[in-house]
């Protein structure tokens, strides 16, 4: 039997099933907190752990880089360029590109490319850096997918496991080294294993959690208002609320449709062309482009900037990377862990908003700062500097790098929840790139002595400010049911073909 020779198209009762299926939202709105809710996190944050590691493992795998092809501690500035932004590129696009097709064709992705960039070489026809660019590149596309897919109930916690992945990062690289110390000690090209090693681990975790992201099933809200089939999400939502599993679904069933509003490009710009609804999106896409600008800016970079105030600076190999290892597992440890468990444990008394606000006024504050009194902090002991980095990174992620993360998911309908999270992202990734760019350029005017660092930072102020200005534009989302932060009528949301036709 074909797919459509099963479907039963609902034009009368509609009233009925717009009832039915207001109810079956409620029921979702107001269930107890079981084992699927775990499961669904746990999955998705193993994703997001993965992500964050493949990300920002390159931060120290960059300086590996430069020992084993350049004789330095950093590979020239056009290849570091192009490894750093690469991956922010893949992003941007599987961003852009999952986002539509989840909202299009469902939820239900990078390990090949973890496992390609790490067992990269020189060729005759292809250089190393262009191999690792290219396969970071796939990566990022690949990770791109995973924010649209993964938004959804619990976002700070899952979201918050990214703290773990960018630590994860820095504890892999300290035992890789500490394995390799003598080899390294004795012959520094043996660093050539270490960012081999680094990247390449970066597949385990994904490994484990290929599996089972595939079997998530979509979720009730879009079996209803998508795939419009009311009847078989209120045996959905029946069938997780008493077992904690959905059922395997029967090929031969009825497929019951009903109408109601599609995902499609007039829909899509009759919706967003309200600027009750456009705003909201502009809010979402600006605050992440602006956050972005510094988190990636400085993520990408804590080497360098590390080795510009003499924390990590050592002329002999393997202590220079040691160095940077146990520096970012102390700036992790004191200020990327701790800020997005705060939030997690924050966001639902205080609100995203607050939060949101409170973390970009306050780094606007840290920014201006640490860029105008740079060469005085600079000058004292290395732990001032250390604890107004760690402070930046704190509220960076007690503050927008997660609020940017969960507001998008909760307040754009469910057929273009994932586009807008998508769109939001991608202008998130935009500013890594810009930042990237910026860092690049004032490299090049560069005379060696990292003089452009405090600049730099003045610049991630003004980024931070636009983001604080910018969240104005966001609703609260606190305690609001995801219909409710629609923006649209839920009764009579399911229609007759007539009424339909009239809204056309």
């Amino acid at each position: 039997m074909s797919k459509s020779d099963n479907e039963i198209r609902v034009d009368k009762n509609v009233e009925d099933y717009d009832q039915k299926r207001r109810e079956a939202l409620s029921k979702i709105d107001n269930a107890k907190f079981g084992w699927f809710h775990v499961r669904a996190c746990l999955v998705a944050g193993i994703g997001f752990f993965t992500d964050a590691y493949d990300l920002f493992a390159i931060n120290l795998a960059s300086t590996m880089l430069g020992y084993v092809y350049w004789n330095k501690d950093s590979p020239p500035k056009e290849i570091d360029f192009g490894i750093k932004v690469s991956a922010a590129v893949g992003t941007l696009v599987g961003q852009l590109l999952f986002g539509w097709l989840a909202d299009k064709l469902g939820r239900k992705r990078v390990i090949i490319a973890s496992c390609g960039t790490a067992l990269a070489g020189n060729g005759y026809a292809i250089s190393v850096q262009a191999v690792i660019i290219i396969w970071r590149s796939i990566l990022g596309v690949g990770i791109g997918g995973d924010y649209p897919l993964s938004a959804g109930s619990m976002m700070g916690a899952v979201f918050a496991m990214q703290g773990f992945g960018i630590l994860a990062a820095a504890l892999v690289s300290t035992v890789i080294l500490s394995a390799f110390k003598s080899s390294i000690e004795a012959d520094p090209l043996n660093v050539d294993y270490c960012w081999r090693i680094l990247l390449g681990v970066g597949a385990v975790p994904g490994l484990l959690a290929l599996y089972f992201r595939l079997t998530i099933p979509e979720t009730p809200r879009y079996t209803m208002d998508i795939e419009r089939n009311v009847e078989q999400a209120t045996r959905d939502i029946s069938n997780v609320l008493t077992t904690g599993t959905y059922e395997d679904r029967d090929p031969d069933a009825p497929v019951v449709r009903v109408e109601a509003p599609r995902h499609g490009w007039q829909d899509f710009k009759s919706y967003f062309g309200k600027w009750k609804n456009g705003k909201v999106l502009l809010g979402t896409s600006v605050t992440w482009f602006a956050l972005d600008v510094a988190f990636y800016g400085i993520g990408l970079n804590n080497t360098i900037i590390l080795n510009a105030i003499g924390y990590a600076k050592d002329k002999r190999v393997f202590q220079n990377l040691w160095n940077n290892s146990i520096g970012n597992i102390i700036i992790t440890i004191l200020g990327t862990v701790p800020g997005y468990w705060f939030t997690v444990l924050f966001v639902d008394s205080w609100g995203r908003k607050p939060i949101q606000l409170m973390g970009f006024g306050l780094l606007t504050i840290i920014f201006i700062i640490w860029g105008f009194a740079y060469d005085e902090i600079k000058k004292g002991p290395n732990a001032g500097f250390i604890v107004i980095f760690t402070l930046a990174q704190f509220f960076q992620n007690f503050g927008p790098n997660s609020t940017t993360f969960i507001v998008p998911g909760e307040v754009f309908p469910t057929r273009y929840r994932s586009t807008g999270h998508g769109i939001s992202a991608a202008s998130g990734k935009l500013g890594a790139i810009i930042a990237q760019i910026i860092i690049y350029v004032m490299k090049s005017k560069d005379k060696g002595d990292s003089a452009y660092i405090p600049t730099l930072i003045k610049i991630f102020a003004l980024f931070m400010f636009i983001g604080l200005l910018f969240t104005f534009l966001i609703p609260e989302t606190k305690g609001l049911t995801l219909e409710e932060l629609s923006m649209e009528e839920q009764v009579g949301f399911v229609k007759s073909k007539e009424e339909k036709k009239e809204d056309n």
